[in-house]
């Protein structure tokens, strides 16, 4: 929680402060930073108050509380499709507010999750959260911490910066292949929903199941586990294509955006089984048994020495066509997979790290 807090409170100042700073970075379009910084600026807010809810909520997945997590998730999901619709439009009295609209919902949407979770945290139950505990940390548990855990905040921060990249490089090839970044990365969240779904939970049950030291059912259930999410990301890329039609007369954009977004949901439609696949075996089944460090250095790999390099050397030194560099970004996946997979074999990542005693 000291770590998100701190993290949340660096990121949440800088868009509520310097929105318009971080837009730069992203994109050369005077109207998308303008419109993007006001964005930011609202919905900075929200930042602070997913800084606890989003902990929270993992901790309570992590000691099998997952039905109040999915209650909870589902309740701001909701409450922010429905108050997108009133505040971007002006429904039920409400101004009609456009972008910034989006970002008030959000907060509230995210303000409401935050609430639930401090109320849920006053009740009796096995993991209470205590402001004291923010400052007194056990070393012991902080030393585990860190040696297991670090090197997967550093995972996710360095694919979450490598996205990031992803979307400077696209920003700078003009605003068609924005605006169809941004809906096509929603058709593909849609076809990726449930693979997600089964690798936050594999990582749940198989770490369960080595802390109990059930190593050759935590090794069927993570070959249980791995074709279920290939065979469940085979039919979201079917989805997404079967969706195609709709998706595409559902948007306004122009003709070279229309085309571009046509394009992308196909090339969507097989990334999604790459990403499902190295997300349930990274985030799922390494992490369970502690290997949390093979991931970080994949990841540092196949990002920043690969996809990243080439992406800026096809847009930028070559200045291939906006598809044609989207294709390359989109390659990253299956280039990690050969040395995923053979990692996952050797059953090397496979460890019990519970600790039974922390003085």
């Amino acid at each position: 929680m000291r770590l998100s807090m701190s993290v949340s409170l660096v990121f949440g100042a800088s868009a509520c402060f310097i929105p318009n700073i971080l837009m730069r970075i992203f994109t050369s379009d005077q109207e998308l930073i303008a419109l993007g910084g006001s964005y930011l600026r609202i919905l900075g807010v929200s930042y602070l108050f997913m800084g606890f809810s989003q902990v929270y909520l993992c901790v309570m997945r992590s000691i099998e509380r997952v039905m109040f997590s999915a209650v909870v998730t589902a309740i701001a999901l909701i409450s922010n499709i429905l108050l997108n619709a009133v505040f971007i439009f002006g429904l039920i009295g409400a101004p009609a507010l456009g972008i910034q609209g989006a970002a008030v919902a959000t907060v509230i949407a995210r303000g409401l999750e935050l609430a639930i979770c401090i109320v849920d945290n006053f009740r009796k139950q096995k993991v209470h959260f205590r402001i004291s505990e923010m400052f007194s940390p056990n070393r012991l548990l902080m030393r585990d911490f860190f040696r297991y855990s670090l090197p997967a905040f550093g995972n996710e921060v360095v694919w979450g910066i490598g996205f990031s990249m992803y979307s400077v490089i696209m920003g700078h090839l003009g605003s068609d292949i924005v605006a169809a970044n941004s809906i096509v990365v929603v058709a593909r969240n849609l076809g990726t929903a449930v693979c997600f779904g089964i690798a936050s939970a594999s990582a749940i049950l198989l770490g369960q199941e080595i802390g109990d030291n059930k190593i050759e059912k935590a090794k069927r259930d993570t070959s249980r586990l791995f074709w279920l999410t290939f065979w469940t990301a085979i039919a979201g890329g079917i989805l997404i294509i079967l969706i195609r039609p709709l998706i595409l007369n559902m948007v306004e954009l122009t003709p070279s955006a229309h085309s571009h977004l046509g394009s992308m949901i196909y090339i969507n439609a097989y990334y999604i089984v790459g990403q499902a696949v190295n997300t349930m075996i990274i985030c799922g089944a390494f992490r369970s048994g502690g290997d949390s460090r093979f991931g970080f250095i994949c990841d540092l790999i196949d990002m920043w020495v690969y996809s990243v390099p080439l992406g800026f050397l096809a847009a930028f030194v070559l200045k291939l066509p906006p598809m044609a560099v989207y294709f390359l970004l989109c390659t990253d996946e299956f280039v990690k997979i050969p040395f995923v997979y053979k990692h996952y074999k050797s059953y090397r990542w496979l460890k019990n790290i519970t600790r039974e005693n922390i003085g």
